[in-house]
């Protein structure tokens, strides 16, 4: 993907603008722009910035083999935020909810999420989500 394309979060921003800095400099300032670049990495198959952006407490040994999977499963197709609670630059915690829509073999899909973070060590880290 060029950096000048719009970026995969739906932004309507370029690339090189959005999400890319963080995935090559890593730390989101808020909770959403970290939702927002993850689903952008997973849309371009970042897997280590994924894993990386996930807190320490949910590394599992598969977990970078899970993401490799979902990233060439699925191919995302659109993001939607429908609420964000705290998560922002002081904040400690915060909640993104959101819907993305993907195609797998063939067949459109929803994946809507009710996503945690929280901060280590200074920076924005995924904790886990529940699937509705």
């Amino acid at each position: 993907m060029s950096a000048s394309f719009p970026c995969p979060c739906g932004s309507k921003i370029p690339y090189a603008q959005c999400c890319e800095p963080f995935h090559v400099q890593g730390k989101a300032p808020t909770a959403e722009m970290l939702m927002r670049s993850r689903y952008s990495a997973f849309a371009l198959n970042l897997v280590d910035y994924l894993v990386d952006t996930t807190h320490p407490d949910g590394r599992t040994k598969s977990l970078k083999e899970e993401i490799r999977l979902t990233c060439k499963r699925l191919v995302w197709t659109g993001l939607e935020v429908l609420s964000v609670w705290q998560g922002g630059e002081r904040d400690k915690v915060g909640k993104v909810v959101f819907r993305a829509s993907y195609v797998q073999e063939g067949k459109e899909g929803i994946h809507e999420e009710h996503s945690r973070f929280k901060r280590y060590k200074g920076a924005w880290m995924y904790v886990d989500g529940e699937v509705k």
